[in-house]
């Protein structure tokens, strides 16, 4: 039996201290929680067990009120709990700034746990706190609650505590969080215009094409004299067969699109369908811009955090989506590990641009690798920014040009047909 010197908190906000036996840390920490006491500091005496100071009289009503409604709380839902990206950025904000006031770890979470228009991120905290307060690291806590977190943030924990630089490392986290956050809106933002264009093109050359020119040549049909030129004429047996078989049509796109995402599903053929984005015109480079921005800014917040330059690039490899670029940087993590530097690394990847290798010499050579690929993303960031402004700006030109010449076209045939009618009836 150890003894334990405590730092606590009963049910009125008093501070109580004293000291407690128990067999280990998440023992003392029970015993606490069934007195009704929220620990602050806990420290093992290595001198022996002491007796334990009492509270001051008066204290133990609110202590027991305090247990009592704990005990009265709503049953905590069992199984992971699945959290929004913005709520992660939330849940890590909320716990930096009370872990920078000066709150230890479970004070902190249960003050969270405590704060009513959290919503789901009460029941996260509740069970982390659970966790923590029974002995496991705050890092495991969050494997074992939530997989929304992800391995690179639980990575980052592990490095916090380790380093006793939790708050710092979560501040670094939300950053680079609603960073990516922000580098996904943009993308997300920038195709909502063009894709609303596609669609009312769409939707009016359909309105065109099975009501409007059906009705328009039967009625220059029944014209005595009424003829419809040959474009007509072909446009008309075009309109006659989507008119027809429409909904077949729309069956056999829904069928291609439905084979189309099994096979880029497929494990076997995600590599090519990820290496091909890339070469898409336009879009292929706001891919890469949008990786070199991720990359950059997951390394510098790893680098930065004390993580060996080899770990870095691991969960780097693990938090890129594209498994074609995944298999670069499994190519770079065996060079930096046969002793390579990391801009020599990503120069034989032949994936990443002159300019951003030079960047990263020049970080290596003065031993601020974090300072210059931090410098690098805010670079890569701009150069994103100005992709997707280029694509914006020749993807909707071109997309009015071609609704224009579509539904142009139809209009021109039928004022066409309706002129020459009108000439053969002027005729006679």
């Amino acid at each position: 039996m150890a003894s334990f010197a405590y730092k606590a908190l009963d049910g009125g906000g008093s501070v109580v201290t004293g000291e407690l036996t128990a067999g280990d840390r998440g023992e003392a920490l029970r015993q606490l929680g069934r007195k009704g006491l929220q620990p602050v500091k806990l420290t093992q005496d290595s001198k022996g067990a002491a007796p334990v100071t009492k509270a001051k009289k008066g204290d133990s009503a609110p202590a027991a009120a305090a247990a009592k409604k704990e005990k009265n709380d709503e049953p905590i839902p069992e199984g992971p709990v699945k959290l929004k990206r913005a709520e992660v950025v939330l849940f890590t904000e909320e716990l930096s700034d009370m872990l920078a006031a000066g709150l230890q770890l479970e004070p902190a979470l249960r003050a969270m746990e405590n704060r009513g228009e959290l919503g789901s991120l009460k029941v996260v905290s509740t069970k982390i706190r659970t966790l923590v307060r029974d002995g496991n690291s705050f890092s495991s806590a969050l494997r074992r609650v939530s997989p929304s977190f992800g391995s690179l943030y639980c990575s980052l924990a592990a490095a916090g505590e380790a380093s006793g630089a939790l708050d710092t490392i979560l501040d670094r986290q939300a950053h680079y969080l609603k960073t990516i956050q922000a580098l996904q809106g943009k993308v997300i933002l920038a195709l909502i215009y063009p894709a609303f264009l596609v669609v009312a093109g769409i939707s009016v050359a359909f309105v065109f094409m099975t009501q409007l020119i059906p009705q328009l040549t039967a009625l220059i049909e029944s014209t005595p004299g009424g003829k419809l030129p040959a474009g007509a004429k072909f446009l008309m047996l075009f309109t006659g067969f989507i008119s027809k078989w429409w909904v077949v049509i729309i069956l056999v796109i829904v069928a291609g699109l439905i084979l189309f995402k099994a096979w880029k599903d497929n494990e076997a053929n995600q590599p090519t369908w990820d290496r091909q984005k890339l070469q898409i015109p336009l879009v292929g480079r706001a891919f890469m811009s949008r990786f070199y921005v991720q990359f950059l800014e997951t390394m510098a917040n790893l680098t930065a955090n004390g993580l060996p330059l080899l770990r870095s690039l691991e969960l780097t490899r693990d938090a890129t989506p594209n498994l074609f670029l995944q298999s670069h940087l499994d190519d770079m993590i065996e060079q930096v590990g046969d002793g390579r530097s990391l801009s020599r690394s990503m120069n034989k990847s032949g994936i990443f641009s002159a300019l951003l290798i030079d960047m990263v010499s020049v970080g290596e050579q003065t031993g601020k690798i974090d300072q210059a690929l931090r410098k690098a993303s805010v670079r890569f960031d701009k150069e994103l920014d100005n992709s997707l402004q280029r694509i914006m700006a020749l993807i909707m030109p071109a997309i009015l040009l071609v609704m224009a010449l579509l539904i142009g076209s139809m209009a021109y045939l039928m004022m066409t047909a309706i002129f020459q009618t009108m000439q053969n009836l002027g005729g006679k």
